[in-house]
């Protein structure tokens, strides 16, 4: 029995932290898991530029609630999930992801959490676990699902190689460069197509 395992930014929907640093205009923040490797490290990094300028989890909200999944984004899941299931594993925050689940006809999504105070100051973030992704491959590969994973980012190279296949999507040229084994795709239809083969 087969499962596909999905990366979020960039693969569904656009870059949350990017479209909040161009709302914001504080070029910092566009920093994301295609720049730094080290998730823990990123996250404090980001978490330090919201507290100097003084955003919290309500202005990230009203910026989430303009965007809008990636052109074709929808279409492509619901006729993936008409072949086979699908899981969304992400490291984004359930505060983030759930208006972009409602954008994508409610998929299934494993996520993180962020705590946030009172004022709705974020102050730290939860893991669900730790390297969320491969954790989450493995733990489904041991109650007998065979996976099948595709991203766009560092953080996704450890499930995507823990799979009895797995694809690029819309990556970046370094990413590419560094990983040539791993069949990379710009387009939907050709990504489907790859999926597909990969289940049968």
């Amino acid at each position: 029995m087969n499962i596909v395992c999905l990366d979020l930014e960039g693969v569904l929907v656009p870059e949350i932290w990017i479209a909040f640093s161009k709302a914001t205009g504080i070029e910092e923040l566009k920093k994301t898991t295609r720049d730094e490797p080290d998730y823990d490290k990123l996250m404090k990094y980001r978490i330090a530029i919201l507290k100097e300028h003084g955003l919290g989890l309500k202005e990230i909200q009203d910026v989430i609630a303009t965007i809008d999944p990636l052109p074709g984004a929808k279409e492509f899941l619901d006729e993936l999930r008409s072949f086979t299931q699908v899981i969304i594993i992400s490291d984004t925050f359930t505060q983030f992801a759930t208006p972009l689940m409602k954008k994508l006809g409610w998929p299934t999504i494993f996520c993180n959490s962020l705590v946030v105070s009172e004022s709705g100051e974020v102050t730290d973030f939860k893991m669900r676990v730790e390297n969320s992704k491969l954790t989450t491959v493995r733990a489904l590969q041991s109650i007998g699902y065979e996976t099948v994973a595709a991203g766009d980012s560092y953080n996704d190279l450890a499930m995507i190689r823990a799979s009895k296949a797995g694809f690029l999507f819309r990556s970046t040229d370094k990413i590419k460069a560094d990983n040539p084994d791993l069949p990379a795709f710009e387009s939907y239809a050709d990504f489907l197509a790859a999926i597909r083969e990969a289940v049968k």
